[in-house]
This record gives C-alpha cells, structure tokens and sequence, in this order.
C-alpha cells in the first residue's frame, strides 16, 4: 500500500436533488461511509462504488452538521432539528433527545463512562447516557460552545468566542488551579475546527480584521499537558477543516474550501509536505478520514463526495480497512395484515398511532395543582387597617407617613472583597478617557494631566498600546542614538520603524512636556504587521476587556527589537558601537546589526545526550529574556523565595531538558540543553519579559514584608565552560512596563522609566509613571513595588552600570544631508514637467536660524469618523477622523526670490483613502498613485526629513492654522519657531478666529478658494498678511487695524462676498525654472494702505511694481 493518497472515481451522496453534503463519517467495522446532507437526511455509502444503502431523516428540515459512527450506532444532530438522536445502522431510531434549547455540538463517546456530551445554545453541556439518551449532569459554560472532542485525560472544548477550555472528562467543570494553563485564547474570533491526537491538539478558526471575520491563515497547535502553545503550521488558502491521520500520531490533513489538501506533521514542520489537489467545481463542506486512515473523503456543495485512496488500485480495500461486519441493508416494515371485518370485530384490533407526547387523558401528578399559599402574603400594617375604607368590596387607605419611602429596599450585608481585585487602583494608574468634541482633540486640556517636563503620548489613534514602548525606548539612551543616526541617513525603506522611531524620539526631545502623538509610527506597525502576518498587534479600536494586553505588548516588544535590528542592519559596513569583542555572527561578520549589538544575546548552547552522553554545540543568538520561574516540589509548597536576580541568571543560562532525536546514536531520547554567556558578553541593554500569567508566577513579584522582588540594581555572573564567571555584570533598572487591570474594564499599558535627564536635577526621585498623556514623578520604591493583582509586570528592561563608558557613536552619523532640498525627487512614473511650480533651493540658498518660510499643507481623509446617536439627539465622537498628509509646500520667506516655492510635494500612501476631501484639498483621485499622478510624488518620510531639515537649521515657519497642520504632519515644532496668522489677526476678547479667505480678502483684496484650495496660493497668502502685519506695527496702528477688522467683519459674516467667475483671481499657471519675475508671485498689499504709506513701504522693503491706487470702498479704516 503506497504512504501517499491518490484521486479515486467521485460518488453521488445519493439524494434524488443535488444538496450539499454537509457531514461525513466513516464506519469504524463496516464498509459504509455515512453523508448527511442539507436536507436532514442521512445516508449510508455501501463501499467505495457508492451503492446507495441506508436513509433516514435526523428531524428537522435543515443541514446534518454532525455524524458520528460506532460499532453499533450511527449518532447525527441537525443544524436546527429537535435534537441528536441514535439510529440503528439499518435505520431504526434507538433513542432521540429533545431539548428546550437548540444543540450546537456533540462529542464521541467516553469510553470510560458510557456517556457523551452535548452542547446546547443555553450555555451549557449535557452528559447523556449513551444507550438510553437521557440526561446525566448539567453543566453551565462561560461562553457558547461549536466543538468537542474526548482526549485521553481531558473533555477538550472549542467556543465561539475562540477559546479553548479542558473540562473533567467526569464532570464537565473547566479545570482550574495550578501551574498549567487550562483556558488558552486559541483564535480572536470563533474556532472553526478541533481534533487532538496523544499530546497535539489542533484548531483553525477566524480573526478580525477591520470588525470583520477573517479566517485565520494558520492551524493552532496546543500541548495538551501544558497548554502551551506550539509553533503554529501556516496554511495559506484559508483552511477549513482538520483531520488528525488515524496511523500518523503527529499528522493532521487540512483542508481550503477550494479543495486543497495538505498533509503536515507538527512534530516536524520543516519535513517535506504532502499537497493534493481536488478537482472540484463548486466547494467543500465537509470531511472525514477512515479509522486506518487509507481513505479521505471530501463532500462538495454539489452533492459529490470526492475520495482520496492510499490503497492500491484494484485492491477493493473496504472503508474500514478489514472484512468487518456485514452491510446492514434497510430494515423493512412489516406489512399491514389483513382484517376480516364483521360486525364482532373488536375496534382496538387497528391498534393506535403512536404519539411521541402525552395525551390529555394521561392526568400524572406533574399537572395537580401546588399549595398556592406558600409563602404566605405579608401582613397589612396596623396602620392601614386602622385607615382603610370598602367601596365596592375594594378597600383602599393613605399611606402613613411612616411607611412612606420604604418600598424596594434591601437589608445592606457586608460583601466579601474580591480576591482579585481586593485595593484600589492608584489615580496616577488609571486610564484617562479622551472626551472627544467636535474639533476632535484639538481643544482637550493635556497639560491639566502633565506638570512636567517629559511629554506624554496621546491615545487617539490606533495601535496607541504600543505606546509605553515607544517612551521606553526613548529613555533608552543608547537606542535614542541609534534613532537619531538613522534618521540622518538614505534609508531606502518605505515603512521602516527605526526611521519613525528617531522621529518620534526627536519630537519628545523638543517637545520638553507639550503632549505628543506617535500616528506615523503607529501607522507604520499596523502596515508592517500586516505585511508579516502579525494581526494578533494590530488594533482595530475595539476594546475588549478580554485582551491580555501583558501578552499582547511582550510580542510586540519582540516583533519591534527584531524589526530595528533588521532596518539597521547595514551588512557589511555596520560600525562598532560596543567597546569589547565584537560579537560573532553565523556570516563571519566582525560586528552584527548595531542593535544587536546593544541588545543581543548571544551564548553558547551546550547539548547533552543522556543516552550516549555525546555533547553538540551550537551558537544561539536571541535580544529578549523569558523569564522561567522556578517549579513548586509539591502542591502544598511556597514558591521559592530566590530573588529576581537568581531567577534572571538562572533563564539566561537556560537549564533544561526536552526529549529530542540524537543525532549520534539515533535514538528518541533525553537531552540536557545549557547556555554558557561570559560575563564580558553579556548585552549593555537586557530586555527580560515576565511572563506573569498565572498566580503561582504571580507570587515572585508581590511585595513581602519590607521587602520587593524587584530591586533596583542586579547582579549577574555569567558561565564560561561551565564554570562560574568571577566578573560580575552590573545592572540597573531603566524601565518596566506594566500591565494595570481594573475589574470588569479593559486593562491598559503603562510605563514606569526612570528617566537619564532627571537623574541630575533637583528632583526626589528620577523615577515617572507614563501613562499615556498622564505623566507624574513617583518614588523608587512605588516604581518598583508591585502591592497586588492590578499591577501586573510585562517587561523588564536593564540597563548596565557602566554603559555610558562602554558605547563609542563617534562613528555614526548625526546630521541630515542638506542635499535632499537641493534634489528635485519624485516616485511618479508620468509626471509631467510642465506642471511643477517649485524650484528646489540652492546650495548658496540653504537655511539658517532664523530664515522665514512659508508653509500650508492639505490632507486626505483615512478613516471616518465614528459616533454614536444618544436617545436625547445628542451626538458623542468615539473617535476622531483620521487625516494623513497629502501635500505640502513651503515658500522662501525673504530675500529676492520671496514667495517662490521650493517643496511642493505630493505625498504618496498605500493605505485606502476613504475621502480626498477635494474641496477643501485641492487632491483628486489619482494624485498619489505613482502609476497614474502627473504631480510631484514623493514618500511621506522624504517629506518628513525636509521638514525636520527646516525645522532643525531654525527656520521660522509662517502660516495659516499651523498648529493642526504640525499634529497631523506629526512634528513638533518649537513655538519660537511658528508665526501663525491666524493667532496674528485675532482678538482674544472676540473668541473668533479668522479664515484666511476672509483676512485675504479683507487684507489684501485679493480672492482665493474660490473652487478648491492651493497650498502655495494659501502659504503665499499668508506670508502677505505676515509682511502686512509688520507693516502696521512699524506704524503702531495695528491695534487700532484689528479693531477695525473685526467690527466691519461682523457686516460680511466673516465671510468673502460671492464675485462673478470672469472677476476670481485665476490660480497661478504652473510653471518651470528659471522662475518667473518675483512680482508674478507677489503682490503688494497696497490696497489697505495709503499712496503715501505704500511709497514708505516700498522704499523699506525694495519691492518694485505694486498697485498704488485702488476702486473707492467704504472701509473706513483704509482711509
């Protein structure tokens, strides 16, 4: 018989009409195949010629969702039918049982017991007697269950909210207690499959993506001893459904709906796989292998039961592998027998129908009526009786003063304390919600929460969990650096983080405690994660209190250190940065990634056969610590009271043992696995997840009695053959992230840093809670304390005593190239020249502190925003729309090619844009496409690193509402640094700020925005009323001026008055260097002044060819 499967001649299910077959299982002693098809019907398939044998009806007229097959019984429930029901395998009903809810699942037979279980819609499980079908034991469940499944110690469930449960094989509780995990969040959604085999079992099941159901691209593989999850197998049609190989007991057969078989083993995923294909028109819905796993059977939408053989062919091999039972054909009815009618024919020799409930005329003591008078009814006060009247054979009576509110009140009975949660959570630790308005959070108060000096991070924005990291790694000087050198250099990466971080890190330094956002970094991971198939670290905006955001932030820490290693990677040129041997790499590269080299672990694996006792060596290379804790002797044993030092050392070093094939005596056996790392080698940086997951582990970290776990320095000796190292590593505690779990609400991350500048200030204590945009200075010993079950640690970061002495960053570069504002760059593959109206600066150009640019840019519309309908009318923003730069520009600000743009640069996305928000943009469809865009295209980093530029040499930016343009943009941008007019032109006592169509008009008489909206005709407006207002200062009239604004605006609304199309100011024709005379792109705001003051303005500022005279008007501060 050959090991792989062949396509055998397809049989029909049997049905007169084409149906679905939705359920499939094979006899375990004959040669039958059992289909249940959409209609209810089950259907036996006499060997593999599909002679069509036995049928009968499972109640109900919808799918059969479960067959399942014995030596003597053929057990089927229906998606909707009455209930699950036992049949003889010649079609005669053994028992059938109802239920009052409808039933969901069922499983195998206990074999031990006799029983099997079933799920119901109730939420809860039924023991039934599996010769009789009635009811044993009811059990509740926490959630709805789709999937169960007998192991060899453990009743294995799967729900519909994706969590995988073991229950008592006796009793049906979920398990609990203990150091082993018995609950495990196996998939986001619901879980579609479930099959276990000895120690393995395998789920498949859905995630979400964007709120919506997804299926999730890889089969889950579980330990069932530990619950632990093993590497999962990918499988990237979609798989929808399993099924372990009866004689294989490690291989499972997944399945796509579009007919693709694959065949893996998850003891060893890396061995070649087996991939068959069916020839299939339609879908598969279901399947099924045979006991000795020599025939797969595959039931497609079409009614067509698809079969896969390893048995040769010609053999007649039977479904069940050996000549069992006979086929059992259908059990036919005796026939009516003949009644010789006369008038002394007796009426019952008819006999009666059979009623599956009972008649009315069956009286039974269930019906007699109970004693209705108990309890017996309160007694009426005497007060009452004393007041009542009767009319009517109705009495009735005023309420007594004395009785009055006291109806409805229960006795108050002292609660005992949760376990849980028995204290308080701190107020510095709780979760602040952002009360969003209409202006989204432009008007929200951050610095009533942050009276520091260190910037918070807002929360607005998805993937904003990642926050505290983002503050860890800011904090972290020497990965600080390596940000800030970075960004200096020509990464060619779209998305890179290490880019967006040195961004980020950049912004928080200048920021000095102004509140921060991390949006371009945030959407940079939910991009990169996509790309790398890590949905568990994207956020969709939907809290759950289900999230254990503890797990959820270790697996980000891990995806993020391995991304920055690998975007920092300049293989072959990477610099030292450490001051000791270089750490040697499997390329025989002198020095690896630099942060690597800050972060990496690299030791000397030690493996040990305990049969042959051959040793192998192998080098191992890995940035982040887990935490393994010490086992308890027995169940009645205190955790260990090692300190957090010893629990540390004892993970680097890694003692342990597994069961593995030795290589040189070829046997299954014990190995002892060992990590010698010198002293000398040990990382400057150590990354330590805590691995806090249940209570025993939890135990470690809670403060004892004048004692914490965590200390704020630690000492470690590393190994070198074996043998103790006498140097020692010392290290100090920089950070710790930290889970905080408020009952019945979502938990939230915070970081607890103790920050480098702080260290040398007059402040008690270095050490700052950053929670979100909630920032307070704490004492080391609240840092570092951990009081009960809301604190949870997550990761731990160390960083080591002499680091400052050891790094060297001489050799990494830390200033931006000025060339890239002389470079004239764009991505758009039909760009058309004669539409670029800016002209890149020159080298004699380039800006110094204090030069005057002016800036407008325009965005595009990434998410809506979401709201909710309150029953009073009301509206409440859940959050914020999401806005992305789409294009920017920015003028010279003074010298003799004032008002001449050098950036107008379109930026590209490869996210959806949901609104182009054309007419307030100016964007239309296909601007930021390369393939189809005319304009100048160029990345949203490239764009970001010329601002930075500017930003940097201390230039001064001018413009119109700047401060929303600098947050969507994303940078800071110090304050002495921006003139904004509209903070110019504005009366405080007014509370009204002006729109830049209106202050153009009113100002300068000119008309813009007319139809759309150009960022260089709006920055070169403004830098107009920016040179107006100095002009109005020079003759300490402005005041006055303002005054006057605002009085005369009243009259228009505020608003510009409609002008006939022939009348608009026509946007500027493109045009190509060498630019145009300066008086095309700048005119002088004559209009608001006199002949004689505009003689004085132009001999002040040599500005040349400006209007004296303008139409009468009757705006009396012209005059």
């Amino acid at each position: 018989m050959s090991t792989s499967y062949r396509p055998t001649n397809p049989v029909s299910a049997g049905h007169p009409l084409p149906s679905s077959v939705t359920a499939l299982s094979f006899d375990p002693v004959s040669d039958i195949l059992w289909a249940g098809d959409n209609n209810g019907v089950v259907t036996g398939i006499y060997t593999s010629r599909g002679y069509r044998g036995v049928f009968f009806p499972v109640g109900g007229d919808f799918a059969v969702s479960k067959i399942s097959a014995g030596d003597n019984y053929v057990r089927a429930l229906g998606s909707a039918s009455e209930g699950l029901g036992s049949w003889a395998k010649g079609g005669m009903n053994k028992w059938f049982h109802r239920s009052s809810t409808s039933l969901t699942t069922f499983s195998d037979s206990n074999n031990s017991s006799h029983s099997l279980v079933v799920s119901t819609a109730g939420l809860e499980v039924l023991f039934l007697n599996s010769m009789t079908g009635n009811v044993v034991r009811q059990v509740p469940t926490p959630s709805l269950i789709t999937h169960l499944q007998f192991s060899s110690s453990a009743l294995i469930s799967g729900s519909a909210d994706g969590y995988l449960r073991l229950h008592d094989p006796r009793t049906g509780m979920a398990r609990s207690g203990g150091s082993e995990n018995q609950v495990v969040k196996a998939h986001q959604c619901s879980i579609q499959g479930l099959q276990t085999t000895g120690n393995y079992i395998f789920t498949i099941g859905q995630s979400e993506r964007q709120s919506r159901p997804i299926p999730d691209p890889l089969v889950k593989v579980y330990d069932l001893r530990t619950m632990r999850a093993l590497p999962p197998m990918p499988f990237s049609s979609n798989p929808a459904f399993i099924n372990v190989l009866p004689k294989r007991s490690s291989s499972i057969a997944v399945v796509s709906d579009q007919g693709l078989i694959h065949v893996m083993d998850a003891s060893n995923i890396s061995a070649a796989s087996e991939f068959y294909q069916l020839n299939v028109t339609s879908y598969i819905t279901s399947m099924s292998i045979s006991p000795t796993g020599t025939f797969m059977a595959f039931g497609d939408a079409d009614g067509t039961i698809h079969m896969m053989s390893q048995a040769e062919e010609g053999s007649n091999m039977p479904f069940n592998g050996f000549d069992g039972q006979p086929i059992t054909w259908m059990d036919t009815p005796e026939q009516i027998p003949e009644i010789d009618w006369t008038e002394s024919t007796p009426l019952n020799t008819i006999g009666l129908p059979y009623f599956d409930s009972p008649l009315f005329s069956s009286w039974t003591p269930l019906l007699a009526s109970t004693n209705v008078g108990y309890p017996p009814p309160q007694k009426i006060p005497a007060q009452i009786l004393g007041t009542m009247k009767v009319n009517d054979n109705v009495a009735y009576a005023a309420m007594p003063k004395e009785l009055k509110g006291r109806r409805n009140v229960s006795s108050a009975t002292s609660r005992k304390p949760n376990g849980r949660f028995r204290s308080e959570v701190p107020v510095m630790y709780r979760k602040v919600e952002i009360e969003y308005s209409k202006f989204g959070v432009e008007d929200f108060d951050f610095e009533f929460y942050n009276k520091t000096s260190y910037s918070g991070l807002e929360t607005h924005i998805l993937n904003s969990y990642t926050n505290p990291i983002v503050q860890v790694m800011h904090y972290l000087w020497p990965i600080r650096r390596l940000a800030k050198s970075h960004i200096t250099t020509n990464c060619p990466r779209e998305n890179c983080l290490l880019c967006e971080l040195g961004f980020v890190v950049r912004m928080l330094e200048d920021a000095k405690g102004t509140n921060c956002q991390t949006s371009n970094f945030c959407k940079a991971i939910g991009i990169l994660a996509q790309t790398a198939n890590a949905i568990e670290l994207i956020d969709y905006g939907r809290d759950s209190a289900d999230v254990d955001y503890a797990h959820k932030i270790q697996v980000f820490n891990r995806f993020l250190i391995d991304q920055l290693s690998s975007e920092g990677n300049t293989f072959p040129s990477n610099t030292a940065v450490v001051r000791r041997p270089p750490l040697p790499t499997v390329h025989g590269v002198n020095f690896p990634s630099p942060v690597t080299q800050l972060m990496g672990i690299d030791g000397k694996n030690v493996m040990t056969c305990m049969t042959c006792k051959k040793t192998r060596e192998k080098e191992g290379l890995t940035h982040i610590v887990d935490l393994m804790y010490p086992r308890k002797q027995t169940s009645n044993d205190q955790p260990s009271s090692a300190d957090f030092s010893a629990v540390l050392r004892n993970s680097l070093l890694r003692n342990v043992s597994h069961k593995a094939t030795c290589p040189a005596c070829k046997h299954l056996t014990i190995s002892t696995s060992k990590r010698y790392i010198p002293s000398q080698l040990l990382p400057p940086i150590l990354v330590v997840n805590a691995n806090v997951y249940n209570e025993e582990t939890w135990e470690y970290w809670q403060d004892g009695k004048n004692k914490s776990f965590l200390q704020p320095q630690v000492n470690i000796h590393g190994q070198i053959d074996g043998n103790d190292d006498p140097e020692v590593a010392s290290y100090v505690i920089r950070a710790i992230v930290v889970q905080v779990k408020v009952k019945n609400k979502p938990s939230h991350l915070v970081a607890v840093i103790k920050v480098p500048e702080a260290e040398h200030n007059d402040l008690t204590s270095p050490w700052f809670i950053f929670n979100d945009f909630v920032v307070n200075n704490v004492s080391e010993g609240e840092a570092l304390s951990f009081p009960d079950r809301w604190k949870v640690p997550a990761i731990v970061y160390l960083e080591r005593s002499n680091v400052q002495s050891t790094l060297d960053f001489g050799q990494l570069p830390d200033q931006l190239d000025p060339s890239i504002l002389y470079q004239d760059t764009s991505i758009a593959l039909c760009r058309d020249r004669s539409l670029v109206r800016h002209d890149p600066l020159r080298p004699d150009e380039l800006p110094t502190p204090g030069t005057v640019v002016a800036i407008d840019a325009e965005f595009v519309k990434m998410q809506q925003e979401e709201s909710e309908f309150r029953s009073d009318g009301s509206t409440k923003v859940i959050r914020p729309a999401r806005l992305s730069l789409a294009r920017v520009s920015v003028l010279r600000g003074d010298g003799l090619r004032q008002g001449i743009p050098f950036i107008d640069d379109y930026i590209h996305t490869s996210e959806i844009i949901v609104d182009y928000l054309t007419e307030f943009s100016g964007i239309k469809p296909g601007d930021l496409d390369p393939a189809l865009t005319s304009m100048t295209l160029i990345p949203l980093k490239v764009a970001y690193k010329k601002l930075r530029f500017l930003v940097d040499r201390g230039c001064i930016f001018i413009g119109h509402g700047l401060a929303k343009d600098f947050r969507i943009i994303n940078i800071y941008v110090p304050p002495h640094q921006v003139i904004d007019t509209v903070d110019l032109y504005f009366l405080k006592n007014r509370q009204r700020r002006l729109s830049l169509r209106f202050l153009t008009w009113f100002v300068l008489d000119e008309h813009i925005q007319q139809d759309t909206h150009d960022s260089i005709e709006d920055a070169r407006c403004a830098l107009k009323l920016y040179n107006a207002f100095q002009s109005f200062e020079e003759q300490g009239v402005f005041d006055q001026k303002l005054d006057e604004l605002y009085k005369e605006g009243r009259q228009y609304n505020f608003k510009p008055p409609a002008i006939p199309d022939q009348l608009a100011t026509p946007v500027p024709e493109h045009t190509l260097s060498p630019p145009p005379p300066q008086s095309q792109y700048f005119s002088h705001p004559g209009p608001i002044f006199d002949p004689q003051f505009a003689q004085i303005y132009t001999a002040a500022h040599s500005m040349t060819g400006y209007p004296l005279q303008r139409p009468p008007t009757n705006r009396n501060w012209r005059r």
